[in-house]
């Protein structure tokens, strides 16, 4: 019987691990939902990727288990294996193969950052208008808390100076203002958003689906990352470096933000997310909370310390004293008949 050439056992095998590696590499489930316009461009490079790795998985683990049961030792054999000194045309093979994987590789990735507007984020005529605001603020939505105090000023107020550094519009959208710009300030341990165009400020991200969305990122203190998996983007939030991150969601719903660089102790719970609303939802929100607002700042009255009386004065920190309100009541009276 005529025995097959090698050649022909190396066609076949390459035809099988390419196709495997093609279908595994297309029909993972590895990534999150994509919700956001950019993410099918990060998502079909990971997918090459991941191809390109079972590939080479496949080959040299199958190299391997091969060489393990064609060259095993033979029971009474022992002799020694062949001597091979090298093999030229094999070493520049395998040399030559990777190194053009990494420049494609490269490249594909350099397309994917210029597509996503990464080259020039502070490019679009718009990002320069982008000032400090100073208005009232809302309350926070429920379910989350502001970890440091924060004055008007500090919670509303965004970059200075516009952003140089981040992922932008796409070419598409190059020369378009933004539908909607959020300031975004990352704290240990909380994001804080601020919209400009109604002061409202919420510890989660409110924006509606299909809109064109400009992320202006600062941080207060020490450096954070701002990550949402579904959107398949991230940028980091420097201090003293404002920095962009411009968006379209795709899908409704709500999604984590989570902040992918260690920033401290609690840097774990430094955790939020975004809630993509249809146009009427998100209308609602901001009307309700420009609302809310409102009444916050009405109910606001300005007191003279100097105008209280003692008991009135103390009367807020008796939980912090640990005593009663007719404790403190009692003490004060026992102190101005002393007087």
């Amino acid at each position: 019987m005529q025995q097959v050439p090698v050649s022909l056992w190396t066609l076949v095998a390459g035809i099988v691990v390419t196709a495997i590696s093609i279908w595994i590499g297309q029909n993972h489930t590895l990534m999150p939902v994509q919700a956001s316009l950019q993410a099918p461009l990060v998502d079909g490079f990971f997918n090459v990727m991941f191809t390109i790795a079972i590939a080479l998985f496949l080959v040299v683990e199958g190299t391997i288990v091969l060489f393990l049961i064609q060259f095993r030792r033979r029971r009474g054999d022992d002799t020694d294996g062949v001597r091979v000194e090298g093999n030229v045309p094999l070493e520049i093979f395998w040399t030559a193969i990777p190194t053009v994987i990494v420049l494609c590789l490269g490249i594909y990735s350099v397309d994917v950052f210029n597509r996503m507007g990464g080259f020039e984020p502070a490019g679009h005529p718009h990002s320069a208008a982008h000032v400090a605001h100073k208005s009232g603020t809302a309350m926070p939505t429920a379910g989350y808390a502001y970890a440091a105090t924060l004055s008007d000023t500090e919670a509303t107020a965004a970059p200075a100076i516009a952003p140089t550094i981040g992922i932008g519009a796409s070419p598409q959208t190059l020369n378009k203002p933004a539908d909607l710009v959020v300031d975004v300030k990352g704290i240990q341990y909380a994001w804080i958003f601020n919209y400009p165009d109604s002061g409202i400020t919420s510890g989660e991200l409110h924006i509606p689906v299909g809109a064109d969305v400009q992320l202006n990122l600062s941080a207060q203190d020490v450096i954070h990352s701002f990550w949402v998996p579904n959107f398949r983007l991230k940028q980091d939030a420097l201090p003293g470096i404002p920095t962009e991150l411009r968006f379209v969601a795709t899908k409704p719903g709500t999604y984590p933000v989570v902040c992918a660089e260690l920033c401290g102790g609690y840097h774990g719970s430094m955790r939020t997310q975004v809630i993509v609303h249809t146009p009427e939802e998100y209308d609602n929100w901001r009307t309700e909370n420009q609302i809310a607002q409102k009444e916050n700042l009405n109910q606001v009255v300005a007191v003279n310390p100097a105008d209280l009386s003692t008991s009135e004065f103390l009367a807020p920190h008796t939980h912090d004293m640990g005593i009663s309100a007719a404790t403190l009541e009692s003490l004060v009276i026992g102190q101005e008949r002393r007087d």
